[in-house]
């Protein structure tokens, strides 16, 4: 059964509290700057929602609680209270969530209604999908590839992220490596709102598609901040983000779960990657609620697709066939799915469909 189409309604500020009081008093200054918000009660609720809504608040009596599920940092977060009634100092509070403001009721009143009022723009209207692998191998950064490839034959503008830097470099799996642009090294310093359109310019690109990558020096700590902002910047530039996702989840990897609308995790049609993968898909899923599973074959011990998804309690977005001819166009330098015709390319044109409501032709 075909997934969702992702949903692509305007986005609406998120408030974060189970203060009944504080939400009430919320809702009337929304009302009064002609606002609606989402509701969370707690951290958990919120985070779905939080990586793209156009503003956030956090209530006082869900901010420690925020700092410790560690929701990523972004742009327009306000932390909102009352002077007196809670023991932590607020600006203490603020820092440690990366709140850009605090907002103390009831002083702070008019100034909410003004932010209510000015119809911020969401944080971008592009999509983001994430993929990882099951096991090592399972063959993630090739699917995220053609996905990205069959993205921009579809004439969406795209960016693809490696966010795995012990994988090699997707330049390499594009045959890019030798396009002039900037790798990860060049960013990770990024703690803050990216320009979208300098991002796009410097990258390394062709035509419509964008590919954030490592080069192969030392080796770099990519910090959370730095893969917040190219998120941001992604959603603001790009009608589809796509995300390599390594397998051992780092906090730069929890920003870029936490961004997702949908992931996909890419399992081998055999017992032990099964079995690797039920914890991968578990420690997904605390992150992203959509996730969905593709099934690789070949299948040597006849495991089915479905057994498989049914087994990982997940829903089976689609399968893959072998496809020998793939293996030897990667080592040409060949992109994944540029040609449009095979296996890959064909499960790349259904998913995309389903995605972004774009459809693509297969090549004759």
């Amino acid at each position: 059964m075909p997934l969702q189409s992702l949903p692509s309604a305007r986005r609406l500020p998120l408030l974060v509290t189970a203060d009944n009081d504080l939400l009430e008093d919320l809702l009337r200054l929304a009302a009064a700057g002609g606002c609606e918000l989402e509701i969370a009660p707690d951290p958990a609720a919120a985070r779905p929602r939080y990586p793209g809504a156009p503003m956030v608040l956090v209530g006082m009596d869900q901010a420690q609680a925020a700092v410790r599920a560690a929701l990523p940092r972004r742009p327009r977060v306000v932390l909102v209270g009352r002077p007196s009634g809670y023991a932590d100092d607020p600006w203490q509070v603020a820092e440690a969530l990366g709140a850009e403001h605090v907002a103390m009721l009831p002083a702070a009143e008019g100034w909410l209604v003004e932010r209510f009022a000015e119809r911020l723009p969401s944080l971008g209207h592009g999509r983001v999908l994430g993929v990882v692998g099951g096991r090592g191998g399972a063959g993630a950064s090739v699917l995220a590839s053609g996905l990205a490839v069959t993205a921009k034959r579809a004439g969406l503008r795209t960016l693809l992220v490696d966010a795995d830097p012990l994988g090699g470099g997707l330049d390499l799996v594009l045959g890019w490596e030798d396009l002039d642009g900037l790798r990860w090294p060049a960013l990770s310093q990024a703690d803050g709102r990216i320009d979208a359109t300098a991002l796009v310019g410097a990258l390394p690109h062709r035509g419509g598609l964008v590919v954030l990558s490592w080069d192969r020096g030392e080796m770099v700590g990519l910090p959370p901040e730095a893969m917040a902002a190219t998120m941001d910047a992604g959603r603001r530039a790009c009608d589809l983000v796509v995300v390599d996702l390594p397998r051992q989840f780092d906090d730069a990897a929890v920003v870029a779960l936490q961004a997702s609308d949908r992931v996909f995790l890419v399992v081998p049609a055999e017992i032990r990657a099964a079995a690797a993968a039920a914890r991968i898909a578990a420690l997904t899923r605390l992150h992203c609620a959509d996730v969905a599973l593709i099934v690789r074959g070949p299948t040597p011990g006849r495991l089915r697709a479905r057994d498989i998804a049914d087994s990982l309690h997940m829903p089976l977005a689609g399968t893959l066939r072998p496809e020998p001819a793939l293996s030897r166009s990667l080592e040409h330098g060949v992109a994944p799915t540029s040609k449009g015709r095979g296996p890959l390319a064909a499960l790349c044109q259904r998913l995309v469909a389903e995605l972004t409501g774009t459809s693509v032709e297969a090549a004759a």
